[in-house]
């Protein structure tokens, strides 16, 4: 069972108003104190830090995560010298080379690496970006046509390419050298290419699989950096670039691709974020500025503010987009880009909110039904869903449920599938198991989240294979639907120097969640509805005094936001993470409130 069935239940919270058992992330409260002590932290962060697994001599790399220590030697990887050795002598014999990129922001900031990196060195790229809608993901013949029409003898497939056998081999027919930088799972064998660089091949070694495509790219980029300076590249005509430049690229496809925030990610997403704040890109300063985000950006602004908008082009727009953006610098193009960048991922939200309030509903009385306990995934489909929008509802279903999700867009005899995952069940591998089993068109993926392509009459035995193929990975134990609690706060010490500490922690994402506490007993003073369907309150607490802002998201219809909404000052006990509100010049802390309980 998961830590949230096991351990007692924190606060005695054995059933909160949204259905979950509150439990201690941390294991060994002196451990913890431990932590604190040793390093001369306050007692909070040494908990959060314990919670997540940070031993007492790791403290100071986890705090101050440097490239010099976690960056591996690129030669690590599987065919990356080949891959070099190829690119190096298309760049001394003037071959025009091509980047076929995925849609989402990984591929796009993947392919505007490239591009600013082959243009610092002299060196034009081709880029082709699949339309998401009429070609689907990963390379295909058309495209790779048309690169080759282009002149391109050279294609560099980004953040796709592990599992396309049958176009790479067209490709190779074609007079094509391809070389794959990817890190979705692969199988056994790999397509015909040049070269295929992945640290998620399954004769590799490393320790490098929690790498997003950027990552890889980046490594990379540091490879062939490395070779052209060692073939004496650089000298006259030919300045050596400076790849810490672009490491804001890096950090934006890396939190926005979901990977685990931890080790080497760490790393590049920490100093990504500092060039980030700097606004080098032209292109990431523009989507802020169409945001309207006035602070230095986080891994917040870039997974839920930047990213959506680079998506939103792959989306419901032009698949194309998001890369262009990232990789040019003419500023009225950039402020067209930008713009329509904006308009699109308002008409995704919208489109959005129709899909998961169907496939909500559609879970929610399947997972009421007889033998929802033995139902280790959750599948929905129905027709006339956009297919753009089916990995984020994926997405909030997997929140909601705290189980591996797919959900599925159904247009004739087809349908086209997202599915994002929980830990311990690598969905992308059962994604591939289905594939190689005749039932899936075609499928893929990582551990976390897959797409794939179903025959509509299949969709029943799809969920079938992929419910056993997840309840072997869990055991056959559905995880409980668990909250975790990193400490108690009182409305009084949630102060602003305690945020300050706790963003030492950051950069917070996957594998490294942002501390969530729990105030006991405290009492909404006043709560009502702001927007459209968010709910803010204040909290006091048993001492009286102080009080505190809360807001609950997207809560006015949910058990959360009737609970703060007609409490009338009973006792509650209320979890979230600490923020600062700094809408309008304030600098105040409040409480983004995830859960609440009746003591």
């Amino acid at each position: 069972m998961t830590e949230a069935a096991a351990d007692p239940a924190y606060l005695d919270v054995a059933r909160s108003v949204t259905g979950r058992r509150w439990y201690s992330r941390t294991a060994d409260d002196r451990h913890a104190l431990a932590i604190a002590e040793a390093n001369g932290l306050p007692e909070i962060v040494g908990r959060v830090l314990a919670g997540r697994g940070v031993a007492i001599d790791e403290v100071d790399d986890f705090l101050n995560p440097t490239l010099r220590a976690a960056l591996p030697d690129p030669s690590s990887l599987r065919d990356m010298d080949r891959a070099c050795e190829r690119i190096v002598r298309a760049v001394n014999g003037g071959e025009r080379i091509g980047v076929f990129a995925d849609y989402d922001v990984d591929g796009a900031a993947s392919a505007a690496l490239l591009v600013r990196f082959f243009a610092a060195i002299g060196h034009d790229l081709a880029v082709y970006v699949p339309d998401r809608m009429s070609e689907g993901y990963g390379p295909n013949i058309g495209g790779l046509r048309a690169l080759r029409a282009d002149g391109v003898s050279v294609v560099i497939a980004v953040d796709c390419g592990t599992t396309a056998h049958e176009p790479l081999a067209e490709a190779a027919a074609l007079g094509l050298d391809v070389v794959v930088l990817d890190h979705h799972v692969a199988e056994a064998g790999l397509p015909e290419a040049v070269a295929v660089v992945n640290p998620n091949r399954m004769d590799e070694e490393n320790d490098c699989r929690q790498l997003a495509a950027v990552g890889v790219t980046f490594l990379f980029a540091v490879a062939v950096n490395r070779a052209l300076r060692d073939a004496w590249w650089y000298g006259e005509g030919h300045a050596e670039p400076d790849l810490m430049a672009w490491l804001d690229l890096v950090a934006l496809g890396t939190i926005c691709d979901v990977v685990p925030l931890t080790g080497v990610n760490r790393a590049l997403v920490a100093q990504g974020l500092k060039i980030m704040a700097r606004r080098n890109n032209p292109g990431i300063a523009a989507l802020a500025d169409v945001a309207g985000l006035d602070e230095r950006p986080g891994a917040y602004h870039a997974g839920f503010v930047l990213g959506p908008r680079v998506n939103a082009g792959g989306r419901v727009g032009e698949s194309g987009l998001g890369a262009r953006l990232l990789s040019i610098d003419d500023p009225s193009e950039i402020a067209e880009i930008a713009a329509r960048l904006d308009r699109y991922n308002k008409e995704r939200r919208e489109i959005e909110s129709g899909v998961l309030d169907r496939a909500m509903e559609l879970a929610e009385a399947r997972d009421a039904g007889a033998d929802a306990a033995r139902e280790p995934v959750i599948l929905v489909a129905e027709r006339g869903w956009h297919p753009g929008v089916i990995g984020i509802v994926a997405s909030r279903l997997r929140e909601r449920f705290n189980r591996p999700a797919c959900v599925l867009a159904i247009e004739g005899e087809i349908a086209k599938g997202s599915g994002r995952s929980i830990p311990g069940a690598a969905l992308g591998s059962a994604v591939i198991a289905a594939r190689q089993a005749g039932i899936l068109a075609a499928g893929g993926g990582h551990a976390m989240a897959a797409g794939f392509t179903v025959a509509t009459e299949r969709i029943g035995e799809l969920k079938a294979f992929l419910d056993e193929h997840i309840a072997r990975q869990l055991g056959h134990r559905i995880p409980a639907v668990g909250l975790a609690i990193d400490g108690v706060l009182t409305p009084k010490g949630a102060t602003a120097s305690i945020v300050g500490a706790l963003e030492s922690v950051g950069p917070f994402g996957a594998g490294n969640p942002r501390p969530r506490f729990a105030l006991p007993r405290v009492k909404v003073a006043r709560a009502d509805v702001v927007g459209t369907d968010h709910v803010r309150c204040f909290l006091v607490g048993a001492e009286g005094g102080s009080r505190l802002k809360g807001i609950a998201f997207r809560a006015t219809d949910t058990a959360l936001g009737r609970t703060l909404l007609e409490t009338a000052g009973a006792p509650l006990h209320v979890a979230g993470h600490l923020k600062v509100d700094r809408w309008q010049g304030r600098d105040a802390v409040e409480l983004v409130i995830e859960d609440a309980a009746r003591p």
